[in-house]
């Protein structure tokens, strides 16, 4: 079992105690990549990355090292990750169909509903809340969501699959599922792409209800053929695709800047270039014609990966000739996994598209996912400044754009380039984290001083190579930190496996580097200088941090500003060497010390910080004068057993003997009882006390005192506290019950000790004087792998924290040790208990940090007011400011547009998807009067004009209408021959057709009104009434037989419904003693 080491010294009477029993245990800081992350999101106004997780977390990163997690109730995968841009809010679809709205400024799940079919394709229009969603089934449906009710709200539009079809004219033998929905550029969400799962791609206007495109449906014969692989020239290509042969649709992107092209990969490694512009006539728009399509292929087996992502990135702002399309699939089965980047390039169409140059990017792990982050607001007119690459197990490289489209390739195509690493606030694995340490600085503002100097020197952006400048700038920092008053009042330390030690500013849920201490010492020479860092300990009183390595070194670090040159010392047991170093601006180790080779294990300062007292791996003890830079001692193990020291506390006898009566001073001084006493105990589970001022222990001593094993052999020891009686709540009540007046002199303090299973707590005196019987013994179920003594902001204990290897979280009462509240890893964070985890973990004020794999979590467990807690100290993931002035910058660029080219850019391509023909003209003067997205969302509230193919039950019944008039002209009679009187004829016969159509109404401008009934009689049964009585009749029937008919079919449903409810009843009971093995 690895060492866990935590103590706690508590000093100082009175203070408000704190309920823990109310404890709240959430998240209150995370850094890192998770390691199931698997979807990349990028807003890119707001400069925010999303990665989704596939155990409900999704992690946000922004600029000045702000970054937040997001955890959903319920543990599931996400398959959906969208950004409502520059609005605050995220949308997360998950794999069982819950769709999420996350709001960034409070960083809470705002809205979650299930949808209840199958969702396979989703996109949010840009600057709108509106969204389309696509099912298994082939529905189209649109979203919006409500800022002020905050709720989605499905819209009446919704295009199904076979209306599209219908309006497409093409035939469907069976429904197919939406794999891809991309909205076209410049239309502003009125004309989406759809890509249905066995190939058919229809461009959709949603103002007119029609297909504009028809790509995908029939025999393909291209023209062209573009090759990305390395073919022999005399090598024949088939460029004949058969109707049969099987085309399921993996991936697709728009591949041209105006959304003129769309390139589309398949199950069978194929990439089709389609052309989407709009022909002359309806039957140019759903042929598959040579000049619509151009196929890419990358490989030439006959075995090849699915393509399963597209991106494209063009080549400018302003051109539309060319671009690079990256893949990630298309190479033969059994190849190296790469990711593939073309550069295409079309000077007079689609016809004339060639393939440059292919260049083949390493992956860092398996593929999960990437993105192209563009350098300004708007994706499609902006070039790319770099590619975020994702992959598994939670690794995420970067490529910058600008030296990735222009470095020079290799012979074999792969980039000479290598792609860097995301840059991280705390590193864990490169290098790797070994040890780290949570400490609070109250009540030392004097001492902090020198530290604020060095955050401001330290808060920088990440080193990018080749002057690239960081995409990631969102977020705003909190007021509190801005605050150039403020004062560090916490610092998270951690050590290395390459011997270094990096120091954070952790005041605020937002870690700020302040430096770095390598372990080396400029022109000296020392024995184990590159070892591991196996143990920290950190003194506030002067500022002195104590850093022990795995070889046996320990070096100490006065954290005050050096400038100019310095001494050096190296203390040994057999020398002492002094050596003048020159030290540039900042914090250097002054003297290291030497006194065995065996790796440090623990370490602890006395109160004053003037001794340093030292455990070993091979149960050596040794105490440093830390002022006169000497060794004061080194003994071996008093066990004998060479056990590990696993942990190390200081006891003030004088101090405690202040505080009790004269008796009990009487009775520590007939003891004769040391003043300063150091408490070691091994790993085995012996306890020894030593003198920590002079040269250990005497020799009766150490023989009485090595005789007290209060744990027996089959504990391992975990940890041991040292607690003042004054500092907790309820220990006067208990110290009654339990005090043992024969041992009791100076009895205000306790020894706590955890084992792996089970937990003692003695009187500290009465232990000192060779009593070794506990006052509190539990024995744990679990495997206990770390703890430690919860304290309050004022330092006061409140608890004791067990964590279990089960990854269970105990928060007990002291001195009674009774559970109070209970939580979990798995619960908080989504973590399981690794092996070693608990190396890096610590805790200070109620706060507990860790480190699992690339992940740091500090959570806080207390729901007391602290600087963790307070909403001024948490950053904020969303910049109000920014977003109104992009909003602002937009529309006055949409006004300018507007008022110099009336049908040019977004707004020209709304017109031309709302307007129909001449007589849609008007259309243009409301588009300026209402906004673009209020425009669009008109369109969605009502309902598609086509007309579904397949009824719907729910229809009303058919009624009698104006529909059903079926008018029979009468044959019209040969015309007479001509005469003189031929004028007062066509007199006579004007005024009886006029006399008949107003039915002898002597007002023109108003005829006489007819009844539904009257105009049945007249024209559709000429007159007679009887047969227009029998025709009502017959309607009436048939809607009576619809009634019968759906009555039956509800009471089948309903004995159906009941069936099946019964047959689930039985196959549960049947199903519910068997084991899982037997399923």
């Amino acid at each position: 079992m690895k060492r866990l080491l935590h103590k706690a010294l508590h000093q100082g009477e009175g203070g408000t105690h704190v309920d823990v029993a109310q404890m709240d245990a959430q998240i209150a800081l995370h850094y890192g990549i998770p390691y199931t992350a698997s979807l990349l999101a990028f807003d890119p106004v707001q400069r925010l990355l999303a990665l989704a997780t596939l155990d409900g977390r999704i992690k946000i990163f922004g600029g000045d090292n702000i970054e937040g997690l997001l955890i959903s109730p319920n543990s599931l995968p996400y398959k959906f990750l969208q950004f409502i841009q520059n609005q605050g809010f995220l949308i997360a679809i998950s794999n069982e169909n819950e769709i999420q709205v996350w709001n960034l400024e409070f960083r809470q799940l705002f809205y979650s509903s299930k949808w209840d079919i199958n969702i396979t394709a989703f996109a949010v229009v840009e600057g709108t809340f509106l969204m389309y969603l696509g099912d298994e089934n082939g529905l189209l449906s649109v979203l919006k969501y409500d800022v002020d009710d905050g709720k989605l709200q499905k819209m009446p539009y919704n295009v199904p699959i076979h209306s599209l079809a219908e309006a497409a004219c093409v035939s469907l033998e069976d429904p197919q599922s939406i794999v891809g929905i991309l909205p076209q550029p410049d239309t502003f969400g009125t004309r989406v792409l759809i890509a249905y799962e066995k190939g058919l791609l229809v461009l959709w206007d949603v103002s007119e209800d029609r297909a504009i495109s028809v790509r995908g449906y029939g025999d393909l014969h291209m023209k062209n053929q573009i090759t990305g692989a390395q073919r022999d020239a005399g090598e024949d290509e088939d460029n004949n695709i058969s109707a049969e042969e099987e085309r399921e649709i993996c991936s697709l992107c728009w591949a041209s800047q105006g959304g003129s092209t769309v390139a589309v990969g398949y199950i069978t490694g194929d990439i089709l270039l389609w052309d989407m512009t709009a022909r002359s006539s309806k039957q140019d728009n759903r042929s598959d014609e040579p000049s619509n399509v151009v196929k890419l292929q990358l490989a030439s087996g006959s075995r090849r990966l699915p393509v399963i992502v597209l991106h494209w990135s063009s080549r400018s702002a302003d051109s539309n000739k060319g671009g690079h399309l990256f893949v990630y699939g298309g190479d033969d089965m059994g190849s190296e996994e790469v990711l593939t980047v073309l550069s295409l390039e079309s000077t007079t169409g689609l016809e004339s598209t060639r393939c440059m140059s292919r260049m083949d990017l390493r992956l860092d792990g398996s593929f999960a996912d990437m993105i192209l982050i563009s350098d300004s607001g708007f994706p499609y007119k902006s070039r790319t400044s770099a590619v975020f690459i994702l992959t598994n197990p939670g690794q995420l490289n970067f490529y910058d754009g600008g030296a990735l489209f222009s470095v020079p390739k290799s012979e074999e195509g792969k980039a000479q380039i290598e792609a860097q690493k995301f840059p991280v606030t705390v590193p864990t694995t490169d290098p790797n984290i070994t040890v780290t340490n949570l400490y609070s600085l109250n009540g030392r503002e004097s001492q902090s001083i020198p530290l604020k100097k060095f955050v401001v020197k330290q808060n920088a952006a990440p080193f990018m190579q080749r002057n690239m400048k960081w995409p990631l700038t969102g977020g705003v920092p909190s007021e509190m930190s801005m605050n150039e008053n403020y004062t560090v009042e916490r610092i998270y330390i951690a050590g290395y496996q390459d011997s270094s030690v990096r120091i954070w500013d952790a005041t605020f849920p937002v870690l700020t580097p302040m430096f770095v201490l390598d372990g080396k010492v400029v022109g000296v020479n020392m024995d184990g200088e590159n070892s591991a860092v196996s143990s920290l300990a950190f003194c506030s009183l002067n500022m002195t941090l104590a850093v022990g390595t795995t070889s046996g070194l320990v070096r100490i670090y006065k954290l005050r500003e050096h400038t100019g040159g310095s001494s050096f010392h190296f203390v040994s047991e057999s020398k002492q060497e002094v050596h003048v170093v020159q030290h540039g601006r900042g914090f250097h180790c002054h003297v290291a010390f030497l006194a065995s080779n065996s790796p440090v294990r623990s370490l602890r300062f006395t109160a004053s910080g003037e001794v340093l007292a030292v455990g070993y791996q091979n149960g050596q003890l040794a105490s440093f004068d830390a002022n006169q830079l000497s060794i004061m001692f080194t003994v071996d193990c008093a066990s004998g057993t060479n056990s590990p020291v696993v942990s190390l506390s200081n006891y003030n006898v004088v101090t405690s003997a202040a505080k009790a009566n004269e008796q009990q001073k009487e009775s520590l001084q007939s003891a004769k009882s040391p003043a300063n006493v150091l408490l070691s105990l091994t790993k085995d589970g012996h306890f020894t006390v030593h003198d920590s001022m002079n040269d250990g222990t005497s020799e009766e001593e150490q023989n009485q005192l090595s005789e007290d094993k209060f744990p027996s052999q089959g504990h391992i020891a975990k940890e041991e506290s040292v607690l003042d009686k004054k500092q907790t709540h309820t220990v006067d009540k208990s110290q009654k019950n339990t005090r043992q007046p024969s041992h009791s002199g100076g009895s205000d303090s306790f020894l706590l000790v955890c084992c792996e299973d089970l937990v003692l707590l003695f009187s500290l005196p009465s232990l000192i004087q060779g009593s070794n019987k506990p006052l509190h013994r539990i024995k744990l179920a679990k495997h206990c792998c770390w703890s430690a003594v919860l304290t309050n902001i004022d330092g006061k204990a409140c608890g004791f924290i067990l964590v279990y290897q089960t990854g269970a979280i105990e928060l007990r009462s002291l001195p009674e040790l009774a559970i109070l509240a209970e939580s979990s890893l798995m619960s908080l964070s989504r973590w399981s208990y690794k092996a070693g985890m608990e190396k890096s973990m610590s805790s200070a004020n109620g706060q507990i940090a860790l480190v699992n794999g690339s992940e740091l979590a500090i959570i806080s467990l207390i729901a007391s007011e602290n600087a963790f807690r307070l909403p001024e100290s948490m950053p904020c993931l969303h910049d109000k400011v920014l977003a109104a002035a992009a909003e602002a910058a937009i529309n006055a660029s949409m006004d300018q547009k507007r008022n110099q080219t009336p049908a040019g850019g977004i707004l020209g391509g709304i017109i031309k998807g709302l307007k129909g023909k001449e007589e849609n003209a008007k259309q243009k003067g409301s588009l300026s009067a209402q906004t673009m997205s209020e425009q669009l969302e008109s369109i969605f509230l009502k309902e598609s004009l086509v007309e579904p193919s397949i009824p719907d039950p729910d229809d009303p019944i058919e009624e009698l209408s104006i529909d059903d008039i079926d008018i029979d002209d009468e044959i019209p009679l040969a015309p007479p021959p001509a005469s003189s009187t031929s004028h007062v004829n066509k007199k006579t016969t004007a005024e009886e057709e006029r006399a008949k159509l107003f039915e002898g109404s002597s007002n023109v401008e108003k005829p006489r009104m007819r009844t539904h009934q009257e105009i049945l009689t007249k024209y559709k049964f000429g007159g007679d009434a009887a047969a227009a009585a029998a025709h009502a009749k017959d309607k009436l029937m048939q809607r009576q037989e619809k009634l019968e008919r759906i009555s039956q079919r509800t009471a089948e449903l309903e004995s159906g419904a009941e069936n099946f409810a019964s047959l689930a009843q039985e196959l549960a009971k049947s199903m519910e003693n068997k084991k899982w093995w037997k399923l």
